[in-house]
């Protein structure tokens, strides 16, 4: 996971308001490497929205530049724009945005209309990307008939659609209750540890910051130093879950705290265990 996907280098956007400049954006430099699980916190009016904004190329910063997959994005036409969005970021909003005429498998077809050509294959693709989040059920279904959660698991479908390079998802539990917005952390932290989906998620809440691979703070349009692991390296077993040490998948004993690593239930499961301490594998308890 050395490879960067995401470069920003010094990222400012202004906006005119009347007689006023208001500084969105300032300087902001991030790096993301290709299967990371990123989340950005900060205030209202810290800037999320705005550099969710950038990152998924709706528009162009005011100075500075941010390459993507190593391609300078900064100052592409819309034309250009348009198709970075197509092939290579996939959405996932608090609101779902679904069509509410269309059926789920609908939803999830989609965004691979222009993509690709056989109905047969988008449709295929679309039953097998539903199964995957749980919804082999449900896919006749319109939104209307579908939880919220069930709702905003055909958004994260849909996003998947293209196979893009990186989801970007705006408050994707911000309408959901405690129980719903855990299953559908879950699912993403699943879909990021078995796909290496690179996803960077803006959200307020702190118990969903956590969930991810590591966690940056924005405020006033500037990305502060201070910066945490999350929990969900331990499912992809690069941080020791009893003292929180980086590890790799193929330690046996984890550097720091000397604790013997081994696979919880079996050598395909995505996460580790203390051996001889369950109890106190995980760092939330």
């Amino acid at each position: 996971m050395n490879e960067t996907i995401l470069k920003a280098e010094n990222l400012s956007k202004r906006f005119e308001s009347g007689r006023h400049k208001v500084r969105a954006l300032r300087g902001v430099n991030m790096e993301v490497k290709r299967g990371e699980f990123i989340s950005i916190r900060g205030p209202s009016g810290s800037g999320k929205t705005t550099l969710l904004t950038m990152i998924g190329c709706l528009d162009t910063p005011t100075e500075g530049k941010l390459l993507l997959d190593g391609e300078d994005v900064s100052s592409l036409p819309e034309s250009g724009l348009c198709d970075i969005r197509r092939r290579k970021i996939g959405f996932v909003f608090q609101t779902f945005n679904l069509l509410p005429y269309l059926s789920a498998l609908e939803n999830v077809e989609l965004p691979m209309e222009t993509m690709e050509p056989s109905p047969e294959k988008r449709r295929k693709k679309a039953m097998e990307l539903l199964g995957s989040v749980g919804l082999r059920k449900r896919m006749s279904h319109r939104p209307n008939k579908l939880s919220a959660g069930e709702q905003q698991r055909v958004a994260i479908a849909r996003a998947l659609a293209n196979d893009p390079s990186i989801i970007l998802a705006d408050e994707p539990t911000g309408n959901l209750d405690t129980r719903t917005k855990q299953g559908i952390m879950g699912l993403l932290s699943r879909l990021n540890a078995e796909r290496g989906t690179t996803i960077i998620m803006v959200t307020h809440d702190p118990a969903v910051c956590n969930s991810t691979d590591r966690m940056l703070w924005l405020s006033d349009g500037r990305i502060l130093k201070k910066e945490r692991k999350g929990f969900n390296l331990i499912r992809k077993k690069l941080m020791c879950p009893r003292c929180h040490c980086d590890i790799r998948p193929e330690f046996d004993e984890c550097p720091g705290c000397k604790a013997r690593l081994e696979p919880a239930g079996g050598p395909d499961s995505q996460s580790r265990k203390i051996e001889g301490s369950a109890g106190k594998s995980d760092p939330r308890r």
